[in-house]
């Protein structure tokens, strides 16, 4: 019986408090796996094949280092995702595309980051506008919100014990909820336990369920503690991962601005993705 050769792509898999993605180089746009949202799909899948909250492919870029194309666990297209920022940041210093200073494109903006050791730190593109005391209604009850897209848009809700939190339930209820039709929102739940720490679990749109860590909520669930006058900068996020981020912004006019995020990055390993893991 005649062997056949099956191909083969290589990977990353990085790790950022939490929120694992899977890193593909494609600068020489060689990637030919047809339907990119079925490709994310698949390889997202946890022990069917490699697992991860999220794709990322590099891409070049004509105005800075490179740009990255990212896909959800579901295959849907991402604007912006904090964590992965700093994972891919790390990797491209680490791959020569770029100094310990980086800039890459991404939906939402250019992102550019700072590598120190395993420690990165990014600057956010701008939110938008703050809305506070946002009512819906959920099977639970009425829930308040503080609304803001930090790159993706994000619902934060404040509540008293994050532990005993139904952060699934009531997450993916806010994650669908006709208020924040068509695109949906991230849910985020935040405790605070003094003006420079609080604790923060997010429900995440796209993964459609808890995850360890997520960048842009956490730097949403900041600038609406901030706004209510409950923090200020720097302030320290404990994450589900165990693991802390530190957030830092300016609030001026009503707005914020100059906001970093900054927390460790895993290299966790390289590997051989082959054919049949997602065919």
């Amino acid at each position: 019986m005649e062997k056949t050769e099956s191909k083969t792509i290589q990977f990353y898999k990085m790790s950022g408090s939490g929120n694992d993605f899977i890193i593909i180089d494609n600068r020489d746009l060689s990637l030919n796996v047809g339907d990119l949202s079925v490709f994310a799909r698949r390889i997202c899948a946890r022990k069917i094949s490699v697992g991860a909250d999220g794709l990322l492919l590099i891409e070049p870029s004509k105005v800075v280092d490179f740009k990255w194309r990212f896909f959800n666990s579901d295959g849907s297209v991402a604007e912006m995702c904090g964590n992965a920022s700093r994972c891919v940041a790390r990797w491209a210093y680490l791959h020569g595309i770029g100094g310990k200073k980086i800039s890459f494109e991404t939906l939402a903006g250019i992102i550019s980051a700072e590598v120190s050791g395993n420690v990165v730190k990014v600057r956010l593109t701008d939110p938008s506008p703050l809305k506070t005391g946002v009512k819906v209604n959920l099977e639970n009850g009425e829930c308040v919100l503080d609304c803001i897209d930090t790159g993706v848009p994000h619902a934060v809700s404040f509540v008293d014990s994050i532990e005993n939190c139904a952060v699934f339930e009531q997450g993916r209820q806010i994650r669908r909820h006709e208020y924040f039709q068509p695109k949906g929102t991230n849910a985020d739940f935040v405790e605070v336990i003094d003006r420079h720490k609080i604790l923060v679990r997010t429900y995440e749109r796209g993964v459609e369920n808890e995850t360890l860590a997520c960048g842009t909520g956490d730097v949403a669930s900041v600038l609406a503690a901030a706004a209510r006058g409950m923090v200020d900068s720097p302030t320290d996020v404990l994450v589900q991962s165990g693991e802390t981020l530190r957030i830092y912004f300016i609030r001026k006019d009503e707005r914020f601005q100059e906001i970093y995020l900054e927390g460790s990055v895993k290299i966790v390993y390289q590997g051989l993705l082959f054919e049949e893991a997602y065919k």
